[in-house]
């Protein structure tokens, strides 16, 4: 019954929300939201203004127990707001109510208390219901941007916004407080990306806010991303974990297990962890990296714990760039599709000018 509501109902209603919420930024518990589009989002966006600007900033934000602490009067105002029949709001205000705690103690109970926030993580309605709740978390200064899945938020301030940080932040601190919620500034953290093109050019980031930490690098649902846009750390970490991995293996085959369930679980773990979010990642790699990671594979191989028609790192990526990119393309509804150029761009024809003939025609 939850999966028809949240399928049939509050998806659909995400489409066309009032003016008051916005899911345009939200990645998570969407039809094709997925941790794959929030960084290609996030990338996007922070590549397109390091255009015009010498640096852009991003905080990655955290807010304590947020699932645990989102106030059921809250949320049910704002899914009031968007395009359901009445009689599934009070199938979902009827879910939320009537749930009560008490606590056991050497032989003696407290008496039941009411639960008036927190959602239910292991129920399907729990993540949809707090994508509505973040509906209304926006900016408030143009040209700054947000990228959200669930409670991981991102705040993107270009070097021409930089000044309005701290407005920024108080902001979300207000926002907060309306929603039981509370930003964890101690986990917090700002990383202030540059164009590793530009070396001529100095830059010169400001200082940092205070109660917020500055690093080099920032981990982004899972792939660590350096100020420069470099991914050697992550890929270094994903090389070994997986030859962890490969050991576990091997003992396993110690213990008996066959080739076809080693290559099996090779395939569902070690090859599932390398492309996880790889259409995001890899084309920041270097030739050096993905050697390595083609290195990995081919070991796997000789030892057996792969299959040895598994093609390398750059053909499952481009595998998996082309699917991805089949998705957006066909799909008007897809979470990436807005970030396409106009068709009228794409359709443009060039007339170049004629090479003058000659005869060198390849070099050796």
């Amino acid at each position: 019954m939850e999966r028809l509501v949240v399928r049939q109902y509050l998806y659909p209603a995400l489409l066309s929300p009032p003016p008051t919420l916005q899911f345009t930024d939200q990645f998570a518990f969407r039809p094709t939201g997925s941790t794959t589009a929030a960084i290609i989002y996030l990338l996007h966006i922070v590549t397109e203004l390091l255009s015009t600007n010498q640096y852009v900033i991003v905080i990655s934000l955290d807010f304590s127990k947020a699932f645990d602490t989102v106030r059921h009067s809250t949320l049910l105002n704002k899914i009031a707001k968007l395009d359901i029949p009445d009689n599934i709001y009070n199938w979902l205000v009827d879910f939320f109510a009537g749930h009560s705690h008490c606590t056991s103690f050497c032989d003696q109970t407290s008496e039941f208390e009411s639960i008036t926030a927190s959602i239910i993580q292991g129920s399907a309605i729990g993540p949809a219901a707090y994508v509505v709740n973040a509906g209304d978390l926006k900016v408030i200064t143009p040209g700054n941007s947000l990228c959200k899945y669930a409670d991981d938020t991102y705040l993107i301030v270009p070097a021409s916004n930089e000044a309005s940080r701290s407005l920024e932040l108080h902001n979300i601190q207000l926002w907060a407080q309306r929603n039981n919620l509370k930003l964890n500034c101690a986990k917090s953290c700002e990383v202030v990306f540059t164009d590793p093109k530009r070396r001529r050019q100095p830059v010169d980031p400001p200082p940092a806010i205070p109660g917020i930490s500055r690093r080099e690098k920032l981990q982004v649902l899972g792939v660590t991303l350096a100020n420069n846009f470099c991914v050697t750390e992550h890929v270094k970490e994903l090389t070994t974990k997986s030859a962890q991995t490969v050991y576990a293996l091997r003992v396993l085959r110690a213990h008996g297990l066959s080739d076809a369930a080693l290559q099996e679980v090779y395939r569902s773990v070690v090859v599932a962890r390398l492309l996880y979010a790889a259409s995001a990642w890899h084309g920041f790699t270097k030739a050096s990296e993905r050697q390595r990671i083609n290195s990995l594979l081919d070991r796997a191989k000789r030892y057996g714990y792969c299959e040895p028609s598994l093609p390398t790192f750059e053909v499952l990526c481009q595998t998996a760039d082309e699917q991805l990119f089949n998705k957006i393309v066909s799909g008007a509804n897809n979470v990436l599709h807005t970030l396409l150029p106009p068709l009228s761009t794409a359709s443009q024809h060039y007339n170049l000018r004629r090479r003058t003939a000659h005869i060198f025609t390849s070099w050796t």
